[in-house]
């Protein structure tokens, strides 16, 4: 069923979609129909994968898909899907290759968007749920932090807040040298040296 469902999508659908269709397809849409089948065949079969959970990245980057590299708004949207949904970095790097092979090589605001899916998949994995701006700091939470981990954040965030009632932390948002916050790429890989320093560092070897 999975290999006659691929080839009807990959070959067009001749009357299933036109105005003579009726039932479910006609109601929800081919492209839906298909991932709800997909979605039902797995269930059945007990293979479904966990639902992912939200992790709200609200920093200023321009990270986006351009009208003038896709054109058409549903494509669009279900990249968006598809990006947000990412769970390992192979995810983000086979989506990337996509991307190359269907609409030329990405300018610089979908690079920046493929940065940020990796840093999503990096902040799921450390449990952090939101990276939003607070003021001149940047948020991070969940986030329970022991009190040695405290003591380095301090060390190398001088300034920072612990919101223990919160379950979060603030950090001030790093300046260049005229002052001038950073911003875009910079201020991701920044916001990950922050996840992989202090809020989920990797186990010291025994």
């Amino acid at each position: 069923m999975a290999i006659a469902m691929k080839d009807l999508e990959i070959r067009g659908a001749g009357n299933l979609l036109g105005g003579e269709q009726s039932g479910h397809i006609a109601d929800v849409g081919f492209d839906l129909y298909v991932r709800l089948v997909g979605e039902a065949v797995a269930e059945f079969k007990g293979e479904e994968e966990p639902e992912l959970g939200e992790v709200r990245i609200e920093i200023p980057i321009e990270a986006h898909l351009p009208h003038d590299y896709i054109g058409t708004e549903r494509l669009r949207l279900e990249m968006y899907k598809r990006l947000a949904e990412v769970r390992t970095n192979d995810d983000v790097t086979a989506i990337a290759a996509e991307l190359k092979d269907r609409y030329g090589n990405p300018p610089a605001p979908v690079q920046s968007l493929l940065q940020v899916a990796l840093f999503r998949v990096r902040a799921r994995a450390a449990g952090i749920t939101e990276i939003t701006m607070a003021g001149r700091n940047v948020r991070f939470a969940p986030v329970d932090l022991p009190d040695s981990r405290v003591v380095r954040l301090n060390r190398l965030y001088p300034k920072s807040l612990v919101k223990k009632a919160a379950n979060s932390v603030l950090v001030p948002r790093p300046q260049t040298k005229p002052n001038q916050p950073v911003r875009d790429e910079e201020l991701l890989a920044w916001a990950r040296g922050v996840i992989d320093a202090v809020l989920d560092p990797a186990p010291t070897p025994a």
